[in-house]
């Protein structure tokens, strides 16, 4: 699925994949992010037989103009769980709307692990 938007020069339109790979960049440049982790175990599996795609750890999801984003995040032990989720969730919306020019709805952050 992707997202569609229309203006005076014409019609963009920007997949989930895209939107994915701009969220998964921001969330390992937020301090206390440690990696992103996929939710299914079968993905995990499959990132040991490939290269490490950026975007594992992010689900994209849209509704017309409407952008949905979870994040399955390893987190650095020590650091504040809540402010680091709400750093996240600022910096993943402020460059996935900069990037799509629409609206990101919802972000959710799932904390999958701690370490050391």
């Amino acid at each position: 699925m992707s997202v569609n938007t229309a203006n005076a020069y014409g019609r963009i339109t920007v997949t989930e994949e895209a939107i994915a790979q701009v969220a998964g960049y921001t969330a390992l440049e937020c301090y206390g992010i440690v990696n992103l982790i996929s939710k299914r175990f079968s993905d995990n599996f499959a990132d040991l037989l490939k290269k490490q795609r950026i975007s594992k750890g992010v689900r994209v999801m849209t509704n017309g103009d409407r952008i949905f984003i979870d994040l399955y995040v390893i987190i650095k032990y020590g650091v504040s769980i809540d402010a680091v989720a709400t750093s996240l969730k600022r910096a993943v919306k402020y460059d996935v709307e900069s990037f799509t020019g629409m609206v990101v709805d919802t972000i959710n952050v799932n904390v999958m692990g701690v370490k050391v």
